[in-house]
């Protein structure tokens, strides 16, 4: 059960909230808002009606679109950052259920975002055989709508990623050598 989404009556506004925490530089117009929250058009307008009228966000131009950010005086900003920013958008089992139908999965690393670690180089490792390129995107896509951000990720084949552990590629090793949580571990690694 999502809390947050029961909480504050829906798991679009959830979305749209961390979508504007984890970007609260930018000017987001609706449709960007839309695909990347994964927001339908008609309930995006809704909850965009909801959060202009208590003000936590404002209209701004961006050349001749319209957009809209966060605003900075906004009074529960940081209260309502620390809620949901430190809140688990995606829990570690869902997001194995997620991903293991695009192939045959061994492997799953959550870092970064995840853990609320903005300098891993990396948020999400996936190794596995018969990957399905187009299906991982679009999981992944899916994954970036619930957690508000674009997330930097990589997947291996298993022979690949146990080549590149046996040789000490430093991707790999800058993965596993800082901070990360394997979520499933078949290669015991």
């Amino acid at each position: 059960m999502d809390i947050l989404g029961t909480l504050f009556g829906s798991q679009n506004r959830v979305k749209i909230l961390r979508l504007f925490f984890l970007n609260s530089e930018e000017i987001i117009d609706n449709k960007e808002i839309s695909r990347r929250s994964k927001v339908q058009p008609t309930a995006l307008r809704r909850e965009i009606s909801v959060l202009s009228k208590i003000d936590f966000i404002r209209k701004k131009k961006i050349g001749k679109t319209v957009g809209w950010q966060i605003n900075p005086t906004f009074p529960y900003l940081n209260l309502l950052r620390s809620l949901l920013l430190n809140s688990t958008a995606v829990s570690a089992e869902d997001l194995t259920k997620k991903i293991k139908p695009v192939g045959k999965i061994k492997l799953i690393i959550i870092s970064g975002i995840f853990i609320q670690n903005d300098d891993n180089r990396i948020d999400l490792l996936v190794v596995g055989d018969s990957i399905k390129k187009s299906k991982i995107e679009k999981t992944i896509k899916d994954i970036e709508a619930s957690v508000g951000k674009e997330l930097k990720y990589a997947f291996f084949d298993t022979e690949e990623f146990l080549y590149r552990l046996g040789i000490y590629d430093k991707f790999v090793r800058d993965i596993l050598d800082y901070t990360h949580e394997k979520i499933l571990n078949k290669l015991n690694i």
